[in-house]
């Protein structure tokens, strides 16, 4: 299989996967109308990253097959943000979050500094749901396969980063994000292990 082939598959199949990312845990939250394990924390850094992101993206004119999953991604968490906030009887907040978008791309240093924040930001998230997991010691209602896929997605811009941009501040954003989403994946099988032990 050569580059361009590859490059295409991973494009390709980073898209799909995103498609349906999210759906795993909706499902999950949906039949449990609950949401222990679940950090709102943890999504929305998560969606801030996201917003980030793509704006980033967008700003410098890269691909738009190496970040077209990225308004599916924040329509999905969108979904599940008002999820969260309807199982914990605090829908009225969900406007809070509605806006800023466009305050990103008002001059280039702000897009450049939001995007070096990035990182971090985004690494934010999920060592909030590593806490959140690790405190309530449940992952019931966390879904495994959202979390593996989103390894495999990151994985997978890893690849079509170095590929197309080289651009060194997304390369290293997905390098950290994958290692960080196999981390919570390993931690959420590991509660589920652990339930099944128990009972």
């Amino acid at each position: 299989m050569d580059a361009d082939m590859m490059l295409h598959f991973a494009n390709f199949s980073t898209l799909v996967v995103c498609m349906v990312l999210k759906f795993p845990q909706i499902f999950v939250l949906i039949r449990a109308k609950s949401t222990t394990g679940v950090s709102l924390k943890s999504l929305l850094l998560e969606l801030t990253g996201f917003i980030v992101f793509i704006t980033y993206q967008m700003y410098y004119d890269y691909p738009p097959p190496t970040y077209l999953e990225y308004p599916i991604l924040i329509a999905q968490d969108a979904i599940l943000l008002l999820l969260i906030l309807h199982y914990n009887g605090n829908l009225r907040h969900s406007l809070l979050f509605v806006g800023g978008w466009q305050l990103l791309t008002v001059q280039k240093w702000i897009i450049d500094l939001a995007m070096s924040l990035c990182t971090f930001i985004s690494a934010g998230s999920k060592f909030a749901q590593l806490q959140c997991l690790w405190e309530s010691k449940d992952s019931g209602q966390v879904s495994a396969l959202s979390w593996g896929m989103a390894t495999y997605t990151c994985l997978a811009r890893v690849f079509t980063t170095v590929v197309t941009t080289g651009d060194m501040q997304v390369l290293v954003r997905f390098i950290v994000m994958t290692v960080l989403n196999g981390w919570v994946t390993a931690v959420v099988l590991y509660y589920r292990r652990k339930g099944v032990k128990q009972d």
